[in-house]
């Protein structure tokens, strides 16, 4: 920090308790000088030769005095409104006294201010104390990078002065310049506590960062910190990245809790509502100038403190939903994450994306809600099944190369919610395409009771079909033996009548077609995967035989005509014979 020591003579201000200040000297005082509840005992002739203000008034206070006939041995003057108070105060007396006092970025903007109220002109004095800091701060304070920012943050609490003598301005100006500066001229001290690359244990040399000042600036009160940021931007130097990683800095410093998953305890409501309405309004308008998670943690705060800005915030985060992550939604309600989704649709309408960039950008949106609906369902308080159905239909039809994802979420509501009836299980399962699911997802499938006995068997069918194809393709077999595809559409009602044991049958001929599978990789070269398909087939057949015979037993009972059987048996077999 830079720092100027003005005067020769030792300090010999003392106190005496906290409201009084004198000057040990053989001479008596004879001016008492009142800011605040602070009293200075002082001499006028040191005051009288440097301040115009205090000429004036100690004159004022002598004609008085001798107007109304009063001899006092010390005449007193009431200052009420001196910049600073009495510590800039007794800056400038021990000045006119000739004492030791040291100028430095804490205290300098006081001192300004109140030479300038005191009339520490040149025209007073050569060399007074309003010249001799204004050489200090244009030669040296103004030059340096944290001296700039400090001496900003002390001018809040001086303004208006601070802003009539422009030193608001003048640090701006050079906070700006300097942030705007090319990196590679940057020579200064500055703050980064970013991770830095290793080599070997050694630190590497690194270039100075196009980020190198964010960090500073974070000291800054939120009125000052627009104003600094507004300035900068002005110059047009600086990226607009740059400029939301910088308010993101900020965010976290100044926020509480905005980068953790808790909830935080906070007792000034306004202060921090107006700190993230300022902090929303300097998001740049370029898309990409703050990343999606600074965004949604944004809204986060945004929401829960009660903010202005939530509307427009909300729409940022919904265009850009697609690079959010499952942890920064997390604290979204249902209705705002399906609010979210549908302003993701309608940016998705708006905007020209090509096709391989919208299905990807859908992709991510529905491995997100499957995410999240997942974790909502561990509270059934507060997924009941409507919400629940709504957020998962509007990303139904979104592209997934695997469908685990929507059976998790599945499998955890219908565990969180053992109350809901066999045509709600049925509505909500028909989100899950069983093809999709990997062969982890369909062997938790097949085990699990909570899932209608219609999906388990589809499951099973599908994972069948999957198991033949894949012996198939290594027997050089095109055309593995699986049922018929027109009886894989039976009814819902037909698959509830397949009893447990069919199913359990099922369960086992799926082992063993993996065993011999993996038998097969070691031995011979086919004959095994090729019984296992035969011996779930077998299992399947009997299912739907037993069907046939039911049909069979209800013609033969007079709902149909033998024709009609023979007609349909001939389908059937045509059907068989094809595939």
């Amino acid at each position: 920090m830079k720092f100027m020591k003005l005067g020769s003579k030792p300090d010999s201000f003392q106190s005496e308790g906290d409201n009084a200040r004198y000057v040990s000297s053989d001479l008596a005082t004879d001016v008492i000088v009142v800011i605040g509840d602070v009293k200075f005992y002082l001499h006028k002739f040191p005051l009288l030769s440097k301040s115009a203000r205090l000429q004036k008034l100690i004159a004022a206070t002598s004609s008085t005095n001798d107007d109304n006939q009063i001899h006092h041995q010390e005449d007193e003057i009431e200052i009420a409104e001196i910049p600073g108070g009495p510590a800039s105060f007794e800056i400038c007396a021990k000045f006119c006294y000739g004492m030791t006092v040291t100028l430095n970025a804490y205290n300098v903007v006081a001192a300004r201010c109140a030479a300038e109220f005191l009339e520490m002109y040149e025209t007073v004095e050569k060399g007074n104390l309003v010249y001799k800091i204004e050489v200090f701060l244009n030669s040296s304070i103004l030059q340096t990078w944290k001296d700039s920012i400090i001496v900003l943050q002390t001018t809040r609490a001086l303004s208006p002065y601070a802003e009539e003598l422009k030193l608001t301005g003048r640090c701006l100006d050079s906070i700006a310049s300097r942030a705007s500066i090319d990196t590679s001229k940057v020579e200064w001290s500055y703050t980064y506590n970013k991770k830095k690359n290793l080599d070997n244990g050694l630190r590497k040399p690194q270039a100075v960062p196009v980020d190198w000042w964010v960090e500073d600036l974070c000291d800054l009160h939120i009125d000052l910190y627009k104003r600094a940021i507004a300035t900068i931007e002005a110059r047009g130097k600086v990226s607009a990245d740059v400029i939301g990683e910088a308010l993101h800095a900020y965010a976290v410093r100044r926020i509480p809790g905005f980068s953790k998953t808790g909830s935080v305890q906070i007792t000034d409501f306004a202060k921090y509502r107006a700190l993230v309405d300022s902090i929303v309004e300097l998001i740049p308008d370029e898309r990409r100038s703050v990343s999606s998670s600074f965004l949604t943690k944004l809204l986060r705060a945004s929401i829960f403190l009660g903010c202005d800005e939530e509307t427009e915030l909300k729409n940022r985060v919904g265009e850009r939903l697609d690079e959010a992550s499952l942890g920064d939604v997390m604290l979204y309600d249902v209705d705002l994450m399906q609010s979210l989704v549908e302003v993701f649709l309608k940016s998705r309408d708006a905007r020209n994306h090509s096709e391989q960039d919208d299905l990807t950008a859908k992709a991510s949106v529905a491995k997100l809600v499957d995410g999240y609906l997942a974790e909502k369902s561990r509270d059934s308080s507060n997924l009941p099944l409507h919400k629940f159905l709504a957020l998962a239909e509007m990303v139904s039809n979104f592209p997934r190369q695997s469908h685990d994802g929507v059976y998790r979420a599945i499998d955890m509501f219908l565990k969180e919610h053992p109350e809901i009836n066999k045509s709600e299980k049925k509505r909500i399962c028909r989100l899950m395409d069983c093809r999709k699911l990997s062969v982890e997802a369909c062997a938790h499938a097949v085990q699990n009771e909570r899932l209608p006995m219609r999906v388990v068997v589809q499951v099973l069918f599908f994972e069948q079909v999957r198991a033949n194809n894949n012996g198939s393709s290594s027997t050089g077999n095109s055309t593995p033996e699986i049922i018929p595809a027109s009886r894989s559409t039976n009814t819902e009602e037909d698959t509830e009548c397949w009893d447990t044991e069919d199913i359990k049958a099922l369960r086992g001929e799926l082992a063993n077609l993996r065993l011999a599978k993996n038998q097969q990789q070691e031995n011979s070269k086919g004959k095994l995967m090729k019984g296992g398909g035969l011996g779930v087939s077998r299992v399947f057949s009997k299912l739907w035989s037993g069907k046939e015979r039911s049909a069979e037993m209800m013609s033969s009972s007079g709902t149909s005509s033998p024709g009609s059987v023979n007609d349909d048996s001939k389908s059937s077999s045509s059907t068989s014979k094809k595939h």
